[in-house]
């Protein structure tokens, strides 16, 4: 690996989180290293470690040099034995070589040492239902929803409902409950043909009911936490890991949530007092964690739903909220979600598909 390769996965301890969080996106490694000045190893991040900071404070702000690891895993050139045996030990998926100055010159992969075992099988979610919203006419992308109704839009040569409940049933999940009502009939039909192998219920909406009302139609009792999502996004991240956190916090309910950054266009004025300005920023960046639209939630607070009127999944959190409920987010990357709820974000998509970065 060459010296433009390696500053795509490294950076300094004063890099910000948000800054650390969108290089680890890029690389496509899940880490990054750290550096100081002469190019020597100090410390490693990776993403999960970014989420813990997260979720524990609450906060976006802070640098690598207050969260990374300060005893990062390393060899000498060479040592690939060494390599995979500390991969295997310490179950991580690369490790940093560096000379005898501890300045970084390589990174060895696990890929390049290991030959992982094919999994054949994830039942991470073995017996949780999920609920896939698949009702809403989709209107921000007419003219294609009035031929197709939105949930079979394709996405490549796949339609996005099809791509959703299949990353769904790479973990285990194989119990789906679909609400309908735009072009149902049209849903029905391209399933009843797909040969797909897990089951689908219909739950047929005669009027529209939002986010979350159509969930009251629902005869079936649930006796675990339940996934509920939109059809127009695909969550690109370790639904095992996202579960196991919604049961060890103990939450009631746990939004899926994305950091998206925001550029401003133009310099930011502060002002002061007396109509004088106080500072200037030159086309700053907002940093914000947004609902993804995905969901967990235990069965108890799905019968709070009201049967016969329009209910979103935000009046749900926010009840259980103002009952004083356990309700938790689960913080994914910005690269991690995809969203095809409007044409750019759909074309967006669809490059990363061609790409091969969406499976």
């Amino acid at each position: 690996m060459n010296q433009e390769e390696l500053k795509k996965f490294t950076g300094p301890a004063s890099m910000s989180l948000v800054g650390a969080m969108k290089t680890i996106d890029q690389n496509a490694g899940g880490l990054l290293y750290v550096l100081d000045k002469e190019n020597r190893l100090t410390g490693s991040l990776t993403d999960g470690d970014i989420r813990r900071w997260m979720i524990k404070t609450g906060k976006l702000d802070g640098t690598v040099g207050q969260v990374m690891n300060p005893d990062p895993k390393y060899v000498h050139p060479g040592e690939t034995g060494l390599a995979r045996k500390l991969m295997e030990q310490e179950q991580i998926y690369s490790v940093a070589v560096v000379n005898d100055n501890l300045e970084l010159v390589d990174i060895m992969f696990h890929e390049s040492c290991i030959r992982r075992p094919v999994k054949t099988e994830n039942s991470a979610l073995s017996g949780v239902p999920v609920i896939i919203m698949a009702g809403g006419k989709g209107t921000r992308l007419y003219p294609y929803t009035k031929i197709l109704p939105k949930p079979l839009i394709p996405i490549g040569d796949v339609p996005i409902l099809e791509r959703i409940m299949n990353r769904f049933y790479q973990y285990g999940a194989q119990e789906f409950y679909l609400t309908v009502n735009y072009k149902k009939e049209i849903i029905r039909s391209y399933f009843a043909d797909a040969g797909q192998p897990y089951t689908l219920h219909y739950i047929e909406e005669h009027i529209p009911l939002g986010t979350a009302g159509s969930i009251s139609l629902i005869q079936e009792p649930f006796d675990g936490p339940v996934i509920v999502t939109n059809c127009d996004i695909l969550i690109q991240s370790d639904y095992g890991k996202i579960m196991d956190y919604h049961k060890s916090c103990g939450n009631d309910m746990t939004i899926i949530s994305s950091l998206k950054n925001i550029a401003i266009p133009y310099g930011v004025l502060r002002p002061g007092e007396q109509g004088t300005i106080r500072s200037m920023e030159e086309k700053p960046r907002l940093s914000y964690f947004i609902n993804t639209g995905m969901y967990i939630v235990n069965p108890e607070y799905l019968k709070q739903i009201p049967e016969n009127r329009v209910y979103h999944m935000t009046d749900l959190a926010e009840k259980m909220l103002k009952d004083r409920r356990r309700v938790g987010m689960y913080p994914v990357s910005e690269h991690s979600f995809l969203d095809m709820g409007e044409f750019e974000e759909m074309k967006k998509m669809e490059e990363r598909m061609n790409s091969g970065d969406v499976e």
